[in-house]
C-alpha cells in the first residue's frame, strides 16, 4: 500500500533552522531548503539574500499526514521561530527572512488562517502573529550546500548559537513528536 503524503511549505526565518526542527519530526519523509514567494526564476542565494527577488528562505515539507497533521506542523511552526516579528529572526533581517506560510491547497489555507488565529488568542506571543498566509506559486530548491545543513554542519558556529537552542527546545517540548525521543 503506498503511503499518501502531503507537502507544505513553510518560512520561519533562515531555512537551515525550519530544516533542522522538521528533519527530526515522526512522520516528516523530506525536508528541502528553498526560495518561495518572489518574481525572480531560478534565484540564487547570493539574489534572495540581495532582498530584491521578493522571495523567502523556506523549507519544503513533505510528510505523512497519518504519522503527523498539518495542524501539528503549524503547532511546530509557531512554537520554534518567533512570528511577531516582521521580516526578522534574530540578527537575521530581511524580506527574505519573513514569517510564511505557502499554503498547497484551500484546505491547508483554512487550516493555517485558523492555526493562526487559535494561536494569536492563546497567548502564546506576547505580541501580534505577522505570519503572511499565501499561495504557493512556485518553489526553487536551494543550492546543495544548503541542504542537510545542520546535519552536515553541527560545529558551525551559526548552528551552534542560533540551531542549537532550537532542537534543545524542539527536543524538550515536543519529545512525543520526534524520531528518536530525547
Amino acid at each position: 500500500m503506498t503511503k499518501k503524503l502531503e507537502t507544505t511549505t513553510l518560512g520561519g526565518g533562515c531555512f537551515w533552522c525550519v530544516e533542522a526542527v522538521y528533519q527530526n519530526l515522526k512522520g516528516v519523509e523530506k525536508v528541502i531548503s528553498g526560495y518561495a514567494g518572489g518574481r525572480v526564476k531560478n534565484p540564487t542565494y547570493r539574489e534572495v539574500c540581495s532582498g530584491l527577488t521578493g522571495h523567502a528562505e523556506v523549507a519544503q515539507i513533505t510528510f505523512d499526514p497519518d504519522v503527523i497533521s498539518f495542524e501539528d506542523i503549524l503547532y511546530v511552526f509557531w512554537r520554534t521561530h518567533d512570528p511577531t516579528t516582521l521580516n526578522r529572526q534574530g540578527a537575521d533581517a530581511g524580506t527574505q527572512y519573513r514569517s510564511v506560510i505557502f499554503y498547497h491547497d484551500d484546505r491547508q489555507k483554512a487550516i493555517a488562517e485558523a492555526s493562526k488565529r487559535a494561536t494569536d488568542a492563546a497567548r502564546v506571543w506576547p505580541n501580534p502573529i505577522v505570519t503572511e498566509i499565501a499561495p504557493l506559486t512556485e518553489f526553487y530548491p536551494a543550492e546543495d550546500y544548503h541542504q542537510n545543513y545542520y546535519r552536515e554542519n553541527p560545529n558551525q558556529p551559526y548552528c551552534q548559537v542560533v540551531i542549537d537552542p532550537k532542537i534543545s527546545k524542539l527536543r524538550k517540548e515536543f519529545s512525543q513528536m520526534l524520531r528518536t525521543p530525547a
